[in-house]
């Protein structure tokens, strides 16, 4: 069985790729992943996005909670924070599962 390892994909990872797909500059490649990263920051900001059969981003309000170090059992207030959630949608979690 292969070994998983994490994939740390950048943004210059992403320009590259589609550089090589479409055979589009690099500086223009930069520009559109940029500006796409962007249109997603905006729009997860404002409310939920669905991106139809990839993926859903939704902000989520964590409310403020106690938590413990499991090393010196010390018990720590953990502050109120928003936070990314992230769904993937079922097409393409099956597709991942064929692989």
């Amino acid at each position: 069985m292969p070994e998983n390892k994490n994939l740390n994909l950048t943004k210059k990872d992403i320009s590259k790729k589609i550089n090589l797909r479409t055979g589009l500059p690099i500086s223009y490649t930069n520009k559109i992943t940029n500006d796409f990263i962007d249109i997603l920051k905006t729009l997860i900001r404002e409310k939920e996005t669905n991106i139809k059969n990839f993926v859903t981003f939704k902000i989520v309000n964590k409310n403020e909670r106690l938590g413990r170090n499991p090393k010196n059992n010390k018990i720590y207030k953990i502050k109120a924070r928003k936070s990314l959630s992230i769904t993937v949608s079922k097409n393409l979690n099956d597709n991942i599962k064929d692989l």
